[in-house]
């Protein structure tokens, strides 16, 4: 499978591995892919730990890191000595108390700040350039912004270590923006992926930005999972396609064993975008926590990002816990980050296993269009 990107970034297949566990991240890129790893949920130490594991897992073969960068913050909370968690109102933390009591949620409690506020700290320019710094330190072969254009500190980061700039999108007008901001490669994302992402479906979204951002290559995201789907990608004009869902159920994935089961057994129609976790539409299992903060009548409504990912997280973090303990009203509300995809997420497997299915598969479909067109 040779396109610009499989040339460009040294790979055997232009299959792109987005995930937060560096197991899955070295897997794939052994396998012959490109896996890409979230900082989010590290601090710049732990990163640096993570990428030095990678290092030492790949020898020499590339990978990335992805950062989330909003193109919009509101940065008043980092010019003084407050915590962010300060800015959090009473309302949010009695809702929260309220849905734990309400569900039957027990087990210890995390405060909305110390480690929930340096978390948020972390999706802010500051926090980002701290994870971007690190990240560059180490053999990358890519560095993906995951939230608006990337910042011009950025891109000058990276030409100076020789390292490409890639740029989720999920509008032609946000694609334009990226590239006028110095982004290398863009991730057309549609509707149908988990976590952040917009309105439009990777159908309709792809070939518009293909010709949109001509000739900067462009991979396809949203709704891929199989080789018939990458096949569709790579047909629409993309030269590579951008996974996440998929790895979610894999044996090294991060899911929670509780979350994960929900996935198995999830349908397509099990998924929905909210901003409940993040403060910004996200798509996600649907639960009880999706469905209390989203059209709940107590609901004070999702505050914007970063503040709700520090109400969300600490408080995911022990519903998850309890949930592991078997407490039905903590399944009820634990859910992750998924796309429409998770309808054919049915087996648990090596993350290896289900990139060498993709490009069985994705051969078999290109040979069967062949024979459509002989």
């Amino acid at each position: 499978m040779r396109t610009a990107i499989t040339e460009r970034l040294g790979v055997e297949f232009p299959l792109f591995a987005f995930s937060h566990c560096r197991d899955v991240v070295a897997a794939v890129t052994n396998a012959g892919g490109f896996g890409v790893l979230g900082a989010i949920a590290y601090t710049p130490e732990q990163l640096d730990t993570e990428l030095t594991w990678i290092d030492e897992q790949v020898g020499g073969r590339p990978y990335g890191v992805d950062v989330l960068v909003p193109g919009k913050i509101d940065a008043s909370a980092l010019d003084r000595d407050a915590r962010l968690a300060d800015f959090i109102p009473e309302r949010h933390r009695d809702f929260v108390t309220h849905l734990l009591s309400k569900y039957g949620v027990t087990g210890p409690g995390q405060p909305l700040g110390g480690s929930a506020d340096e978390f948020g700290r972390r999706v802010t320019a500051a926090g980002a350039t701290g994870l971007i710094d690190v990240a560059l330190k180490h053999p990358i072969g890519l560095i993906a912004s995951a939230l608006g254009p990337p910042p011009p500190e950025m891109v000058a980061a990276a030409r100076e270590a020789g390292v490409p700039v890639a740029a989720l999108v999920g509008t032609v007008e946000h694609a334009r923006r990226q590239v006028a901001a110095g982004a290398d490669l863009i991730v057309a994302q549609g509707t149908e992926a988990g976590g952040h992402t917009g309105e439009i479906a990777t159908m309709v979204l792809v070939p518009q930005v293909v010709d949109a951002v001509a000739p900067l290559p462009v991979l396809a995201a949203g709704g891929i999972a199989s080789g018939r789907q990458m096949a569709a990608a790579m047909a629409l004009g993309a030269q590579g396609v951008w996974c996440g869902s998929v790895w979610l159920t894999t044996e090294e994935a991060e899911t929670s064993p509780a979350v994960k089961r929900k996935m198995l057994t999830a349908s397509s129609l099990d998924t929905v975008r909210s901003r409940s976790r993040t403060g910004k539409p996200a798509r996600q299992l649907r639960s009880a926590w999706t469905e209390e903060w989203d059209s709940g009548q107590e609901s004070p409504g999702p505050l914007p990002m970063p503040l709700q990912m520090l109400v969300a997280e600490g408080t995911m973090a022990r519903v998850t816990a309890a949930a592991e303990r078997g407490e039905p009203g903590a399944l009820e509300l634990a859910n992750y980050f998924v796309g429409q995809v998770v309808g054919q997420m049915k087996q648990v497997k090596p993350a290896r296993e289900v990139v060498y299915e993709m490009v069985s598969e994705f051969a078999d479909a290109v040979e069967r269009l062949a024979r459509l067109s002989g």
